[in-house]
């Protein structure tokens, strides 16, 4: 009995398949290690509280003593403060006393961003052997979330079950029309959101309120990453995860402000969060949590500019696909070249 030796894939066709998540790693090495490894404040909204004569000595000599690192004010009042970090205007205020001096701070706003500020005038005190009383003005829920990053978290496993069930779509219904890969991605946005959000809050009861509203950003959230998914699928090919990593997981989740606030990360990673869209779904989500009258316009409008750059990429999927797909016309035998119409024949003879 003989046996079929199976034909060698080609070295060439093994060399793209690695490089793919070879690259993958690159890209995630270059995000979190260039976004996370080195948190450093720079230009931190600070108050310093005090009678103004008293206050404006206090904010020079800090100033020059932090740099960068902070941008210090005086204000004369405490609940002013309060109040401009409950809306988010602030990040601290720093009261000072001859006695027993606060720092006002904000959890809800960033667990990090609270200690790192904490760490920076704990010293202060220090130095005018004072106790430092830390007051927490916008603090987060400290059953459900309290190092304040169950949304980050959320969004982590929300972002993975899109962009998985998008590159799938994009495969498995590769066939299939775009209005109906299109009509998956819909209903797979709505199945992921649902799933996700049922652990989150009912399992877990990780997201404390608002869970409607988070709910409905979740969804429009998934549609842009169910647009890029499918679409990129055409227009990329293989390239598709690698690209999918990239935005959703590597830029995504470095930017959105989960773990720290763009106040602590180098300038790349805090200018894309501004219109990231991670950004925009942890901003917004954070707000309706914790700070009520803060708006959350903006942040939506980051959601919806992703989908409408995602409807766009799926327009220019389907025409790239129907350029495809449509046969190139031959042209009559009298334009032909003696070779091509020999070639003609013998395709016809085949």
């Amino acid at each position: 009995m003989s046996h079929v030796t199976p034909q060698a894939v080609p070295m060439r066709t093994i060399l793209t398949h690695v490089v793919v998540p070879a690259l993958m790693g690159v890209a995630m090495a270059l995000c979190y290690i260039g976004g996370f490894s080195k948190p450093d404040p720079h230009h931190l909204r600070i108050d310093i509280v005090g009678p103004a004569p008293q206050a404006a000595v206090a904010t020079s000599q800090l100033q020059n003593a932090l740099g960068d690192r902070v941008d210090l004010r005086t204000s004369d009042s405490a609940e002013n403060a309060t109040e401009a970090i409950q809306h988010r205007d602030l990040v601290a205020a720093y009261v000072l006393s001859p006695t027993k001096p606060q720092l006002l701070v904000s959890t809800g706003a960033s667990d990090t961003q609270a200690v790192t500020v904490e760490r920076m005038f704990t010293p202060v005190a220090n130095q005018a052997n004072l106790p430092l009383e830390i007051r927490d003005v916008a603090p987060v829920d400290s059953s459900s979330d309290p190092s304040g990053q169950s949304l980050f978290f959320y969004m982590v496993a929300l972002t993975v079950g899109g962009y998985g069930t998008a590159i799938a779509i994009g495969v498995a219904a590769g066939s299939r029309r775009m209005r109906v890969r299109i009509g998956l991605g819909v209903g797979g946005a709505a199945v992921v959101t649902f799933l996700v959000m049922l652990i989150a809050s009912a399992v877990f009861d990780a997201i404390p309120s608002h869970v409607w509203e988070i709910s409905l950003l979740s969804f429009v959230y998934l549609l842009a990453v169910m647009a890029f998914g499918i679409s990129l699928h055409v227009l990329l090919g293989r390239f598709t995860t690698l690209a999918m990593v990239t935005i959703f997981v590597g830029l995504n989740f470095t930017t959105c402000g989960g773990v720290f606030p763009p106040s602590l990360q180098p300038g790349f990673f805090s200018a894309l969060h501004s219109f990231w869209l991670g950004a925009g779904l942890n901003e917004a989500g954070r707000n309706l949590m914790y700070f009520p009258d803060v708006s959350i316009v903006t942040d939506v409008w980051k959601i919806v500019g992703w989908v409408l750059v995602g409807g766009a990429l799926l327009a220019i999927a389907t025409y790239v696909q129907k350029r495809r797909l449509t046969p190139t016309p031959t042209p009559p035998r009298d334009q032909l070249d003696p070779e091509s119409e020999e070639e003609l024949e013998e395709d016809v003879a085949a």
